[in-house]
């Protein structure tokens, strides 16, 4: 049982419930992470606009929904793994892909740099040093990639904290976490 009340469109602020219809125009329904962030109409307008601004990014919405099935997991969110392993499913990506992604790990070389940098940014809480940083730039990533790793990292560290710290219910097909 979530924590907080999950928002609907009558319940919501006016700012709010403009938003939730929105989410529900572009994603075909209003999952439950968004009813419970919309109790607060700052923090639902900074996540639904940071998953529209990172949507249009470099790395685009393969990578960014290993990153975030794999980051999900290691923070142990149940919530986001399952709704990223549906994401990622949309995106074109195979079960193995994202159960491999689930443990950080990539058959390409690029995607793995990619895991390793953002799980090392979880695990060392944003201390990544000069040779974290070359190493994913030698993978290929250019600057704006990078900078846009972290930003995948810091909003899906936001949205796990957010369903962890609430228990918001799942209303995605549940996705077993890895060991």
């Amino acid at each position: 049982m979530s924590r907080v009340a999950l928002l609907d469109e009558q319940t919501a602020t006016k700012p709010s419930a403009e938003l939730l219809a929105q989410i529900e125009r572009v994603m075909g329904a209003r999952p439950a992470m968004f009813r419970a962030v919309a109790n607060s109409p700052a923090a639902l307008k900074s996540m639904w606009g940071s998953f529209g601004a990172l949507g249009g990014g470099k790395l685009g919405a393969a990578l960014g929904e290993q990153l975030a099935v794999a980051i999900a997991n290691r923070n142990r969110c149940e919530y986001c793994l399952a709704a990223h392993t549906a994401l990622g499913q949309g995106a074109g990506l195979s079960g193995a892909t994202l159960a491999a992604a689930q443990r950080g790990q990539s058959g390409d070389p690029r995607t793995q740099a990619a895991l390793s940098f953002v799980l090392k940014l979880v695990d060392a809480r944003g201390a990544a040093s000069a040779s974290d940083v070359a190493a994913v730039r030698s993978a290929g990533f250019s600057d704006e990639e990078i900078v846009e790793l972290i930003a995948h990292t810091a909003l899906n560290l936001y949205t796990n904290y957010i369903n962890v710290a609430l228990d918001v219910p799942v209303d995605f097909e549940p996705v077993a976490l890895a060991a």
